[in-house]
Formats: structure tokens, sequence, C-alpha cells
């Protein structure tokens, strides 16, 4: 049997190939991660998988409704602190 992959090789895999058409991530829940996660690694936490790879930089997370979205950290929509926007609007 082929070696199993490490949490990283099987989190990027899935990004790439469960993505839709026209997306650059995939949703945890509906795209069937978790549960694929889970069966794949004997019923580890893919939460604390993918919280562990995403703060060392290797993917990036955005919460969503009902979940979350994983991209690879190029693919990421960037975020902007609505705090410093509403200052700068404010010109503060």
């Amino acid at each position: 049997m082929a070696e199993k992959l490490s949490h990283e090789e099987f989190v990027k895999k899935a990004i790439v190939t469960l993505r839709k058409e026209g997306y650059k991530g995939i949703h945890t829940v509906y795209s069937g991660f978790n549960t694929a996660f889970k069966k794949y690694f004997d019923g580890e936490d893919p939460v604390k998988v993918t919280n562990r790879l995403a703060a060392e930089g290797k993917i990036a997370i955005r919460p969503v409704k009902g979940g979350v979205m994983l991209y690879l950290p190029e693919d990421a929509p960037k975020t902007s602190d609505a705090g410093d926007d509403a200052l700068k609007k404010m010109g503060l």
C-alpha cells in the first residue's frame, strides 16, 4: 500500500482538487473535506490540523457561514481591517 500523505499534503491536495470551477478555495463542510479528512486520518480533528497549518503559513483560513474556507496562501482573498478603514474615512 502506498504511504499516507502528510496532513499538509492532504489539505493542499484537497484544496486544489475539491474546489469548484471559478473558486480558489473550498468550504470545509460543503466540499466534504472534514469527513474525508476524518476517514483518511482515522478520526483526527481537521480543525486542529488546519488551524496549525494556517498558523505556520502553509494554508489560509477565512470564516464563512457554516464553517470556514481553506485556501492556498497565494489564492486567499485579501483581508482588510475594518477598524483601520473606518478611522481612515473619519480622517483619524
